[in-house]
């Protein structure tokens, strides 16, 4: 498998000092993802737990919603050292990944979506949609409506400590600076998953893509917390999972605000401190009766 980090030489200027120095960088490479033998997507991400982005991407596709679904992920024959496949079960084994190409194999009673066999996209590691013919098509039917869930109930004092949490575990962030970050909590704030890659959609498909692969599909008690700003397609990935809250620590989209609104997804921006915005669903946050009054 590639490496997350990659060391390059680079001339470093501080305050008129110039010296040459080794700089450790975040590692950005295609994945080709492959749907029954047939490709449908290339996105560049951080290479890691390509099974799960694969699995998670088509989560957000409306292809998987259940463990059951899924019969196999590969990588495809010439994919590893020797021309061999392995299978998801042995991800982690020897051999290098040099082709970066997964086929992800549904199980047979698996109905796939017409505009996901017609996608066949380049994604790029800010923009998971680009290429998308139309609003209408990323507005896939949720298999789990979070208006229907139990109710969960935050309040903001938990909200604000999570941003912290989060990058406590941004391992790989510590060492390039280069990485999103997204992370499920809990509705009492305890940390369970987090993942990180250039891109901000690969973070999230490879926490969804983890929890279907562990039969845990819906998420309907959790929360997700992202590093950057939250897009529509990140609250697209949120609804198609069934998390009912998602946060974000910079600015929202309008796009991604009027989702949330229609599908009682609640969407708190600037998570910042003590501060937040909480531009849908603000049901779910649990505020002081006095605030509430004001």
């Amino acid at each position: 498998m590639g490496r997350v980090t990659e060391r390059r030489k680079v001339l470093r200027i501080r305050d008129g000092a110039v010296s040459s120095r080794p700089d450790t960088l975040v590692a950005e490479e295609p994945l080709e993802i492959r749907l029954n033998g047939k490709p449908l997507a290339i996105t560049m991400r951080t290479p890691g737990d390509d099974f799960a982005l694969a699995a998670g991407f088509l989560v957000s596709e409306g292809v998987l919603g259940a463990q059951s679904d899924l019969r196999n992920i590969v990588y495809c024959a010439g994919a590893t050292a020797g021309g061999t496949s392995r299978s998801s079960g042995a991800e982690s084994g020897g051999g290098v990944n040099t082709y970066n190409v997964v086929d992800v194999q549904t199980a047979p009673d698996v109905v796939v979506p017409d505009i996901t066999l017609e996608r066949n996209v380049y994604t790029t590691s800010s923009c998971g949609l680009c290429g998308k013919a139309s609003l209408d098509a990323v507005r896939t039917t949720a298999r789990f409506p979070i208006a229907d869930t139990p109710p969960v109930r935050i309040s903001p004092e938990l909200l604000a400590s999570l941003p912290d949490r989060l990058r406590a575990a941004q391992r790989v962030f510590d060492r390039t600076g280069g990485l999103h970050a997204a992370a499920l909590f809990t509705e009492e704030g305890e940390l369970l998953d987090v993942r990180e890659d250039v891109g901000r959609h690969n973070a999230v498909d490879k926490l969804v893509g983890r929890a279907l692969q562990n039969g845990e599909l819906p998420l309907s008690r959790a929360i997700l917390l992202v590093s950057g700003r939250a897009s529509f397609e990140l609250a697209q990935k949120a609804v198609m999972a069934g998390i009912p809250v998602l946060a974000a620590v910079s600015a929202p989209s309008s796009l991604a605000v009027d989702l949330a609104a229609e599908t009682g997804l609640t969407l708190v921006g600037f998570l910042r401190g003590s501060s937040m915005n909480v531009y849908a669903g603000e049901d779910r946050i649990a505020l002081r009766a006095a605030a509430a009054q004001g």
